[in-house]
């Protein structure tokens, strides 16, 4: 007992907490490096001699780490349960650093470097399908962690971080991508590189902070809400006393326990214990954070720059990285001042304001500079509301007994919508530019009407009082 802190330490939580959002910079990462790589990859395959490389198959492949990303939720809530927080996110470590060299080096042991083949094409899918299911979990266990650690009047802000750090590695990424390219801006074959070499050197990159993320994870401890859930409940103590001090780390504690007595003892229940409408609640967010459609415009920025007449798409793109960074800290530093429910409902009306600007320039003769600061503006928009909010939310919605697996099937659904809009915005954008940002501004209309009807305030709550709201509406 005399080791524990008597007065809990900022710094022990800043530290875990920092290591805990690198999976959040991973995802960002991951998820991001497509925009840059994609047109030297699409330019590769199209040069394959067996098979042809049709645009259907371009927007297979630049989305298919989004059906690893399905799994990966989807194993995240038995991983969770059964592994741990801390060793599902090593797992997740793991399996974005081999994605990494795979995407980099598909050919290794079976084929001829350099030689597009349809069978090679597979083998890079494959390996984008391995880092998605990384993504996957990262993107479940990453907030889920932090929300088990963080006391009640700070976690809407430190689980905002990882949506920072999400916003952080897609900049980083950006930036990485934008580096690449300029190394041999003054190389007249710049273009053959970029199609043979470029590309594969924009996934590779990714394996410095995978790396990173799987050794420093190591070092962080399990949460103290699974930890008491499997009968632990003296490291819980400890773990609890080193981020709150001893004598409040007590009455947590007893919060805890008291969660999982409950209900006849039971420590793990059934996903609809608490009803149908949290999980409903939690799993629509989750569909409303894609197909607002915000990472159709992530994805694709360097073309639809391209589109709008932007010489210079790639900087257009590390300019949008920059807003979108900066107004996500509108959210970390707002979000327990302001609360959930106001940021998402702000958000979601400036998206359809943005939305329906750059869907009027698709019809009406307007400066290049109106379509490029709407995108801009629903960017933004999205960034301090459904970009962090939706996470945080997810993270703290759930009952203690359910958080694992309703956790799992929220982020599942979100992911599945996001390969939806992923797959189906290239052929959507090609047919009509004005219906699809004209649908993603009566969407985003919706979401604030759900927003302000259906989903509560979480704002100052502990995780075991969501316990007793979900009991009560039963």
């Amino acid at each position: 007992m005399a080791s524990y802190r008597q007065n809990g330490s900022p710094a022990y939580l800043f530290g875990i907490v920092l290591i805990a959002v690198i999976g959040g910079l991973l995802f960002g990462y991951d998820t991001a490096v497509i925009s840059g790589a994609e047109k030297g990859l699409q330019a590769f395959f199209q040069s394959a001699g067996d098979f042809t490389y049709t645009d259907a198959l371009h927007g297979f492949t630049t989305s298919s780490a989004l059906i690893g990303c399905i799994i990966g939720a989807l194993l995240s809530g038995f991983a969770a349960s059964r592994l741990g927080r801390k060793k599902s996110l090593f797992i997740a470590g793991i399996l974005f650093f081999l994605s990494a060299l795979g995407s980099y080096y598909p050919e290794f042991l079976f084929f001829a470097k350099g030689v597009p083949t349809k069978s090679l094409l597979v083998a890079f899918n494959l390996y984008r399908v391995l880092g998605g299911i990384g993504v996957g979990m990262a993107s479940a266990l990453c907030p889920m962690y932090i929300a088990e650690v963080a006391p009640a009047n700070r976690r809407g802000t430190l689980v905002s971080w990882n949506q920072f750090a999400i916003i952080f590695g897609q900049l980083v990424v950006y930036f990485v991508n934008f580096l690449i390219i300029r190394s041999h801006a003054a190389d007249p074959d710049v273009v053959a590189w970029t199609n043979a070499v470029g590309w594969r050197v924009m996934f590779v990159s990714e394996a410095v902070p995978a790396g990173l993320f799987a050794l420093l994870i190591l070092l962080v401890p399990e949460t103290p809400r699974y930890l008491a859930m499997h009968g632990n409940e003296e490291k819980a103590l400890e773990v609890l006393s080193n981020i709150n001090g001893e004598a409040r780390a007590r009455e947590i504690l007893s919060d805890i326990q008291a969660t999982f007595n409950a209900e006849a003892g039971k420590k793990q229940e059934k996903l609809f214990a608490f009803g149908f409408l949290v999980v409903f609640i939690g799993c629509m967010l989750s569909v409303f954070q894609q197909v607002i459609g915000i990472n159709a415009v992530l994805y694709f920025a360097p073309r639809i720059f391209e589109s709008m007449g932007v010489s210079n798409n790639m900087l257009f793109t590390v300019i949008m990285g920059v807003v979108n960074i900066s107004f996500t800290l509108v959210a970390v530093f707002t979000v327990e001042k302001l609360g959930r429910k106001p940021l998402l409902i702000t958000g979601s009306l400036g998206m359809a304001l943005g939305a329906f600007g750059v869907a009027l320039s698709n019809v009406v003769s307007l400066p290049a500079l109106v379509p490029v600061l709407s995108i801009m503006v629903y960017s933004a928009s999205f960034m301090f509301s459904w970009g962090p909010i939706c996470w945080v939310y997810i993270a703290e919605l759930f009952p203690n007994t359910i958080r694992s697996q309703a956790t799992a099937w929220a982020v599942a659904f979100q992911w599945i919508f996001n390969f939806v809009v992923s797959s189906t915005f290239v052929p959507m954008y090609s047919w009509s530019p004005f219906f699809a940002y004209a649908l993603y501004g009566i969407i985003c209309l919706v979401a604030a009407v759900f927003v302000w009807r259906l989903v509560p305030e979480t704002k100052g709550k502990t995780l075991e009082d969501m316990t007793a709201l979900w009991r009560g509406k039963k």
